[in-house]
Parts: structure tokens; sequence; C-alpha cells
């Protein structure tokens, strides 16, 4: 086979030169003797600062550290970093090009120096990073909201029942009300008659007739009742909010896991409430620094996928703990546990093993990037009829930005 470039004609002295003036490395050439017979300009420029350096009759032993010199004579070759002056360091490497005459080429670069070509490339890829950081947000985005799609007969359920009491207890307090507006109607006339008491025989009646004094019972259980339908609701909206809205306007702030569980919980307990027993363990949890926001959603995707996991009747736990700086947040079930082989899997994005329309198979993807971006992680401890364990493990404070 013919070498490559074999029919090529040996470039001038001059094509050789102006090349050599375009690269941005430092190329320099020594004789046998150790004397500087050739630097092209970014050499010079390079070794301008350097007093030693900067002497043309400077020989390449005295710039070099001692076994530079005899490495190249053997292996042919030598690199290494060099101090260059102000604290600086040098990427060198030197070459033997004649074993009989003994010359050198040394070639020098500055690890910090950016080429024309690299500026176009970082540009490219800051720009991917910027596509990928909002391609990454709107998968986020669509994800809590196809969770929310998906529990959305639930929290209408969990809307519903509240608001369907509260109308059935204002329509008791209307009839309430046209009672006792009767009983007043009786007293006014009263008041306003010769003899009131002439007519307190019409008065007991009336509050006989119209029950009067179960009313005085019922009407402050009824109006609890009422109130404590309306704060359900009010806190299952405010809830549903909270998860729902992106962190584009929200900073690390530090925050309490045990009310983002308990807010998630609020979102998915009609979907669990009917086959699940729930067991909390709650240790004593240090404010988190944390997006809770896109934690909550981590919470949502274990605790669904838990109750999933339950055919018909189950135990769910949550527990939390803290120790050494860190803080975890576990979610079990007694189901059916997972296969070796699908462990492997499981935090692959669109992997899942529900049945079609029940899963996006980005949940737990998406859950491990979240963790990941808290610097935290999360184990999973499974076994077929053993019941599957997730523990989410977190810092309580982030390391400084850019570390």
């Amino acid at each position: 086979m013919t070498p490559p470039f074999q029919d090529f004609p040996t470039p001038s002295a001059g094509l050789l030169a102006a090349a050599l003036c375009r690269l941005q490395e430092g190329v320099l050439l020594y004789a046998g003797d150790g004397r500087l017979v050739y630097a092209n300009p970014a050499a010079q420029v390079l070794c301008r600062s350097h007093p030693l350096w900067s002497d043309a009759h400077a020989r390449i032993e005295d710039l070099l550290p001692p076994h530079a010199l005899p490495q190249a004579r053997d292996e042919g070759r030598w690199n290494d970093y060099l101090p260059f002056g102000e604290g600086r360091m040098l990427a060198a490497r030197l070459y033997v090009l004649d074993e009989h005459d003994g010359r050198f080429l040394l070639l020098l670069q500055d690890p910090g120096l950016v080429r024309e070509g690299d500026q176009e490339l970082l540009r490219r890829h800051e720009e991917l990073n910027v596509r990928l950081t909002a391609a990454q947000a709107k998968l986020l985005q669509a994800e809590k909201l196809a969770s929310i799609g998906q529990l959305a007969a639930g929290v209408a359920h969990e809307i519903n029942n509240p608001i369907g009491y509260v109308h059935s207890n204002l329509a008791s307090l209307q009839e309430y009300l046209s009672s006792l507006f009767a009983l007043i109607d009786v007293y006014e006339r009263a008041l306003h008659s010769p003899d009131p008491r002439a007519m307190q025989a019409e008065i007991d009646t009336t509050r006989e007739r119209l029950d009067i004094d179960f009313i005085s019972r019922d009407l402050p259980q009824l109006m609890t009742e009422s109130r404590q339908g309306i704060e359900r609701v009010t806190r299952i909206v405010r809830d549903l909010k909270d998860f729902s809205r992106t962190e584009r306007d929200s900073a690390w702030k530090l925050a309490d896991l045990h009310a983002g569980l308990e807010s998630t919980l609020n979102i998915v307990w009609n979907e669990l409430r009917y086959k699940v027993t729930l067991e909390r363990e709650y240790g004593t949890l240090p404010m988190v620094e944390c997006l809770q926001s896109e934690l909550n959603q981590v919470f949502m995707n274990l605790l669904l996928n838990a109750g999933q996991a339950i055919e018909e009747r189950g135990v769910i736990g949550l527990r939390t703990g803290h120790a050494d700086g860190m803080v975890w947040v576990e979610v079990s079930d007694n189901g059916p546990g997972i296969p070796a082989d699908m462990q492997q899997r499981i935090f692959d994005p669109f992997f899942t093993t529900k049945p079609v329309g029940t899963g996006t198979g980005l949940g737990l993807s998406i859950s491990y990037g979240i963790v990941a971006k808290h610097h935290g992680r999360i184990e999973v401890d499974s076994a077929p009829g053993a019941g599957s364990r997730f523990k989410v493990i977190l810092p309580v404070r982030q390391p400084p930005r850019g570390a």
C-alpha cells in the first residue's frame, strides 16, 4: 500500500516559515550544541515575559529540568509543565529531531490560551447548554402537568366531597335562618303587644314546632363542618398551585421537607386511601436548602409508584431522618418488589412496567435528575416478594455555586 502523502513535494522553507508563523503554539528549534536557532512569533510572545527565556543566548539545558534532555535522548521525547513566571505554567514537549547531531524541537503551549476556533466552539457549546436547560425545564413542567392530569379525577373527588357537604349545609342553614326569622317575628309581635306575657304560649308552640333547640345545637356544628370543608378545598388548591408552578422565578430556599411531604400527600391521597395504610415515622429534620416544588414532584412520583405497586391492600411507609449533614426521606411499600434485571433500568427515560395510559415512563428518570441537581442520590432496595424501598438522600446545605 502506498503511504499517504508520498507524492506530495517537499514544501519550501518560505512555506514552512509562513505556516509556523500562523501557529499559536510556540515552536523553538535548537542546534546540537544547545543554541537557539529559530523561534516562531508565538514562541517569542510566550517567552517575552520570562527573563531567562527572553535571552536569545540561553541554552536549552539552562531552560529545562536536568532530566529532560537525557530522557529525550533515550526515548525520543519528553513532556511536562514548566514554570513560566507570575505563577503561569506552560505545557512543554521536547523532541529529538536528529540522533546524530542532537537537534531538538521544543513546543510550548499556554493551557489558558483559547484559540480563535475554540471561541466559536465555546459559544456554540454555551448556546446548546442554554437550549438543553430550557428543554429540561419544559420536560419537568410537562411531567408535572401529566402527573396532575393522571390525578385529576381523584383531585376532583377531593374537592367535590367537601364542596358537596358545604352545599348541603348551606341548604340546612337557609332552613334554619327561616325558622329563626319566624321565631324572631313572634318575639317582635310579643314585644309590641300590650301584654307580652299573653303570647308566651304562642312563643313556646313556635319554638317547639320549629325545633329551635335542635337548631341551636346543630348550627355551630354545621358552621364548623362548612369552614373545615372550605379550608380543605383551599389547601388542595394551594398545594396544586405550589406543585404545578415553575421554578424559573424561585431561588434555592430553606424549606421544611415534612411540610412538603404532607402537601404532596394531600394531592395524592385519594389515589391511595382506599387500598393503603400509611405509616409515618418522621425524625427531626433541619430546614433544607432546596427547590421544594421539584422535591415535591419526587415525593409524588415515589408515593404514586408505591401505591400502584400494591394491588389490593397494603402498607406504605414514610420515614425521615438526619445525620452527618445529610437528610433522608424513605418511601417503602409491601408490594411484589422489583426484579433485579429491571432495577438496572428503572431510572432510564421512558422505561415503565405500567399499562399504556397509566404512566409516561419519565417519573423516576426526572426524579433522579432532580435529586442529582440537589447533589443527592436515590438508593433502591427491592427484591421479588419483599416490597421496595426508595431512599432519597440530600445534603442539608448545597455546596457553593461553581464548586
